[in-house]
Parts: structure tokens; C-alpha cells; sequence
């Protein structure tokens, strides 16, 4: 009974695990074939308008080519923001967990 248990628990942590990493959502942006026809290609928008088939593959081609390396600059990005926020700034020597609701002490020796 207690093996059975503890299979479930096991189980459980697992799927949350799961669930936590597939909710992970990065700020990827959508790419329009109107903005990068007249953005970066620099194409006018009456040709930009006729989305001949050309113009279309070099578009899905560099659409590939940005969202293979977004995913993980944004990854990277964040994980760095992660250790900026939990070991930079949140470390437990520096920052007295105690004292988080307690508001700055005066240091002109002036106040009670």
C-alpha cells in the first residue's frame, strides 16, 4: 500500500513538472509578410501586395531560418534573468529574509 503510494505521488510530481514546462511561454512575435516585404526587403507594397510565389518562399524561408534561433535566445535570455533575480539579487547572506517586511532603517542616528 505505501509502495503503491508512493508510485502515485511519484507520478503526480512528474506531471506537474510536465504541465510546468509545457505552460512556458515566450513573447514570440509573429512575423507578417506585409512588415518584412516593406520592412526588410524593402520592396514596394504594390509588389508586396501581389505576394508573388518567390517573394513567398524567400519570406518562409527567412521565417525558418528566425524562429529556429528565437526559442532559445529567449530561453537564454530569460534563464539569465532568472540568476540576475534569484542569485544576484535574492541572496539570502546579502538580503536577511527576516527583515523583507520590515521597512529601511534611518542611518542619520536622528530618528527613534
Amino acid at each position: 500500500m505505501r509502495g503503491t503510494n508512493l508510485a502515485i505521488f511519484g507520478a503526480v510530481l512528474l506531471a506537474a513538472g510536465a504541465a510546468q514546462a509545457q505552460t512556458m511561454h515566450y513573447n514570440v512575435k509573429a512575423m507578417d509578410f506585409d512588415l518584412w516585404c516593406t520592412e526588410q526587403q524593402h520592396l514596394p507594397f504594390e509588389r508586396c501586395g501581389k505576394r508573388l510565389p518567390d517573394d513567398v518562399k524567400k519570406f518562409e524561408a527567412y521565417r525558418t531560418v528566425v524562429e529556429r534561433y528565437e526559442i532559445p535566445y529567449l530561453q537564454g535570455k530569460e534563464q539569465k534573468l532568472r540568476f540576475d533575480r534569484d542569485i544576484l539579487h535574492d541572496d539570502p547572506i546579502d538580503n536577511d529574509p527576516a527583515n523583507k517586511s520590515q521597512p529601511p532603517q534611518a542611518t542619520d542616528g536622528k530618528s527613534p
